[in-house]
């Protein structure tokens, strides 16, 4: 069973993403912060991690960074939402700090459970039916 990092300082955020990926056969940690997120990497193995870029103590950019000193392949989906100009700036900048794929806040489950797939190609939901919407 593959397990994802969800990273979003945002609760509710967090319980959502948990909720579809559980349901689609994927193990969950979570962390609200950049800071969590890094010393859950250091303690648990991961297969992949969706973070937030806007986040206090350490945003997702940092994090990406940070990462990407250390492991080099772990797959990372970057989120950011609102739509602005500098949202859709700062997802360009995740790509190139190392994110594999971008996603703008509000997104469909469908959409992260297809994104996770192409990363992850032998994950559960790969074979299982879609799960509900969020």
């Amino acid at each position: 069973m593959a397990t994802i990092l969800i990273v979003d300082d945002d609760d509710a955020l967090r319980t959502l993403l948990r909720r579809v990926l559980t349901r689609a056969g994927y193990s969950t940690l979570e962390a609200a912060n950049g800071r969590e997120a890094l010393a859950c990497l250091q303690a648990k193995t991961v297969d992949l991690m969706i973070t937030d870029l806007f986040m206090p103590q350490q945003d997702g950019l940092e994090t990406i960074l940070a990462l990407r000193r250390t492991n080099r392949a772990l797959p990372i989906i970057a989120m950011s939402g609102g739509g602005s100009a500098a949202q859709f700036e700062m997802l360009r900048t995740a790509s190139l700090f190392g994110a594999a794929r971008v996603l703008m806040k509000p997104f469909r489950a469908e959409e992260v459970l297809a994104t996770i797939n192409e990363l992850l190609p032998t994950a559960p939901s790969a074979t299982r039916p879609e799960a509900p919407a969020p």
